[in-house]
């Protein structure tokens, strides 16, 4: 076999399950990275250009309108990826959703307008919230061709058309930001980089697949529809307890906090894309383990775990290590107020890490009942927390409530998988991992520490961070794990 034989086998076929999850993997990390490094990029020259005020109004209408576009997604996407992974092909199945899915993005839609119309005051954010919802509503009808290619675990399909969308978009957004600089032309840049990359998306679908069309079937939307709901309503608490903070800081008028608190959320959400990677790579294989093998789903299962608790420990500590220097150099000195912010959304981004898996394994076994009572007590603390913290911390008051919030989901999730699946916690797995992962990180921040002492730039010190801790990682794990705790470590 050829070089070129091998690549084409390694990145573009779906072979042993090991290296379709690895291609998977691969895909989702180029396509997802270079999708949110664009993004990175277009938002620090918008938060420059704009202003914390110019951009706390643009963040606001965007977690606005996001609190109601979860309802035209109504669950819809991982029951898609669930049930078409399992069950293979199924064109008329998968034309009936997408007709569904046109008519939940229109009844959004019409919501939008309406309750932006009854609670804004100015009518330029009312503007800009409906421009916005275009855009996010959009993306949902394209996000509902990429659930598709993740239940066929093409996941090349996706990265291609999501670097397409990016450059579009940063291409767009810099022009306006340099030529006709609010946000408003801004919004319109989103917008249009959306509308394209949908008709693409549609066109490309059609070639590779099979024709899209408009299928009118209420036995199918009856079926999906009611295996969504609890994910539906689950989604939507998560959704509530991910932007009412920005909301709620924008609606009592501190829209220059809702900019810094959303840089440097910004900045926390860069560094969840290698949860994204692994759990989107081991997502269809997990499905398809459901229903053939236990003990190869709990295998599978505890690599995904373990893998985020490599990645997830060197990011947070890292990151706490060197926010001030992050910030300062993608944003300005206007922005040092969101420093702290950071630390402690980086927190809550290693919380997230551990909570993916138990997420997706409740999704996976048919929980999705329970996972919506779970989301509902997150909700709940998350709003009351908002309201007790926020007028008097802030922006911090935000943060704070943000990480008590995942942690409780953490610990709860936890909890019900333990008692109510078969799923078993590696321990002995997990606590060489985290001994392993502990050293590196100890390593690593000594390494850092001295190299700040010699005013080092900040890229470097991110890149010298990865590769004392990546070295010693496995330097540790291969001389000294594999010497003394190989037995714990199978």
């Amino acid at each position: 076999m050829n070089y070129i034989t091998k690549i084409n086998y390694s990145l573009f076929s779906n072979g042993t399950t090991g290296q379709t999850i690895a291609k998977n993997i691969t895909w989702q990390f180029f396509g997802t990275f270079s999708n949110k490094l664009l993004s990175l990029f277009l938002i620090i020259f918008a938060a420059r250009i704009l202003g914390a005020e110019g951009y706390g109004q643009f963040t606001f209408a965007l977690a606005f309108a996001s609190l109601f576009v979860v309802l035209s997604e109504f669950g819809l996407s991982d029951i898609i990826k669930r049930e078409f992974a399992r069950e293979g092909e199924n064109k008329d199945a998968f034309c009936a959703i997408l007709s569904l899915k046109l008519v939940l993005v229109f009844l959004t839609f019409l919501l939008i307008v309406a309750v932006s119309m009854l609670t804004i005051d100015s009518s330029k954010i009312q503007l800009l919230v409906l421009i916005i919802g275009t855009f996010l509503l959009m993306n949902s009808l394209i996000g509902t061709a990429y659930s598709y290619f993740h239940a066929q675990q093409r996941m090349e399909y996706e990265a291609w058309l999501e670097i397409l969308q990016m450059v579009l978009l940063v291409s767009l957004g810099l022009f306006v930001l340099f030529q006709f600089p609010s946000t408003q032309n801004l919004s319109y840049a989103y917008a249009l980089s959306a509308a394209i990359t949908l008709v693409v998306t549609a066109v490309f679908f059609s070639i590779k697949l099979f024709p899209l069309r408009l299928r009118w079937d209420i036995v199918v939307w009856k079926k999906y529809l009611t295996m969504s709901l609890p994910l539906a309503f689950s989604a939507i608490f998560a959704i509530v307890y991910s932007y009412i903070d920005s909301v709620m800081l924008g609606y009592w008028g501190l829209l220059e906090q809702t900019g810094w608190y959303n840089a440097a959320q910004r900045v926390m959400l860069a560094t969840l894309l290698p949860m994204g990677f692994i759990a989107s790579g081991f997502y269809p294989a997990l499905s398809k383990f459901s229903k053939d093998s236990k003990e190869h789903f709990q295998k599978k299962w505890s690599q995904e775990l373990e893998w985020m608790i490599i990645i997830a420990l060197p990011l947070v500590a890292g990151g706490i290590l060197l926010a001030s220097g992050i910030i300062l150099f993608l944003y300005s000195t206007e922005y040092a107020p969101a420093i702290l912010a950071l630390q402690i959304l980086l927190l809550t981004a290693g919380v997230n890490f551990l909570f993916r898996p138990f997420y997706d394994v409740m999704i996976i076994l048919n929980h999705q009942n329970q996972l919506f009572k779970i989301t509902l007590l997150g909700v709940l603390m998350n709003v009351i927390l908002n309201f007790i913290l926020i007028p008097l911390y802030g922006l911090y008051g935000a943060a704070a409530a943000t990480l008590v919030t995942y942690s409780l989901l953490l610990f709860v999730t936890m909890l019900f998988v333990r008692k109510m699946t078969y799923i078993r916690l590696p321990l002995s797995r997990i606590g060489v991992t985290m001994l392993t992962a502990g050293v590196s990180i100890y390593v690593m921040c000594m390494g850092l520490r001295y190299l700040l002492l010699s005013q080092v730039h900040i890229l470097i010190l991110i890149l010298a961070g990865g590769v004392l801790y990546t070295g010693v990682f496995f330097l540790f794990r291969r001389y000294i794990v594999q010497t003394f705790f190989k037995e714990y470590y199978v």
